[in-house]
């Protein structure tokens, strides 16, 4: 029998956090290139009445064993080092560490994502599950695969919550056109679809993404609205009146200029995935003369802004 191939082993990483620390160290697993991330609450200790913390939970995720492992699983090691010395008051995030082969990755998913109303009106609903839609719903069917957004994540309700406040209430323009950066599944691109967005393009550097948004824009059939693209948004020139960034704080910093260049005078730029301690440096970096805070949203750690290009302040 032929020996497993490097491509089928996976690193899957259990962590048992305080809740309090659930936030900050998934967004730090994804910036260093998870798969995805599950989130489950550990029993709560009741036999030790004087712990400083008895509620904890879980987070899994799975990273593909490779030559960059051991580095990643460093890192990670040296935050939770950092986040224990900056509260000293909380548990200390307890790691564990297990290589797996086929981890049937897709299943491992359908375990923990059921329909979800993630915004008043919109509804994520997974392509296995069944969801009977009542009133205004709009519904999103999804197929996660490996890429990143199902309406779990705080970072991606928010978007979408913004996404809806616009496009639902804004008449600025007669035809909305959009850029979603970083689109994984898609979920962002096809909510603008289903929204009455006329144009919207999805750029994702992963050509895995790229397959899978495909994909889900086929099951929504809103092809005729989306196009796709596995490019880097610094080589895309284009004029949008909305743009959505779902990436971490350092990404966008590093693509403010583009990202403005690209959005039309009276449109909006919706920018998440930045968490709590993040909000002065994107403050300062975007908020100038020609563009202003429009509004904020935030849920738990994480943060959304809303922000208007006007070419002069209002």
């Amino acid at each position: 029998m032929p020996e497993k191939s490097k491509r089928d082993e996976w690193i899957k990483i259990t962590l048992s956090a305080p809740p309090e620390l659930v936030d900050p160290l998934s967004n730090f697993i994804i910036e260093i290139g998870t798969q995805g991330v599950f989130q489950e609450e550990s029993a709560p200790d009741i036999l030790n009445d004087f712990s400083k913390s008895t509620e904890r939970e879980d987070l899994m995720a799975y990273f593909p064993s490779d030559t960059t492992t051991e580095n990643r699983i460093a890192s990670l090691k040296a935050y939770i080092d950092s986040l224990s010395e900056i509260f000293p008051e909380l548990d200390k995030p307890v790691l564990s560490i297990e290589t797996i082969t086929d981890p049937n990755w897709e299943e491992q998913w359908k375990k923990y994502f059921k329909p979800l109303r993630i915004s008043k009106n919109i509804v994520v609903k997974p392509t296995w599950e069944r969801y009977t839609p009542t009133g205004r719903d709009i519904v999103i069917e999804i197929d996660p695969g490996m890429a990143f957004g199902t309406g779990q994540h705080p970072s991606t309700r928010m978007c979408v919550k913004a996404i809806e406040d616009i496009l639902l209430k804004d008449r600025s323009f007669e035809k909305w056109r959009v850029l979603d950066v970083g689109t994984g599944t898609g979920i962002l691109g096809i909510s603008c679809a289903k929204l009455g967005a006329q144009k919207v393009v999805c750029l994702d550097i992963d050509p895995k993404a790229v397959e899978i948004a495909h994909k889900n824009t086929a099951i929504n059939r809103v092809e005729d609205r989306i196009n796709i693209f596995n490019e880097d948004v610094l080589m895309y020139d284009d004029i949008f009146n909305l743009i959505v960034a779902n990436l971490t704080a350092k990404t966008l910093i590093k693509l403010r200029d583009h990202l403005i260049s690209m959005t039309e005078t009276g449109g909006y730029l919706v920018l998440s995935g930045i968490i709590d301690q993040d909000r002065k440096v994107v403050e300062e970096c975007f908020l100038t003369d020609d563009v202003h805070l429009h509004s904020v949203i935030t849920e738990k750690e994480w943060v959304c802004y809303l922000l208007k290009k006007t070419g002069k302040r209002n």
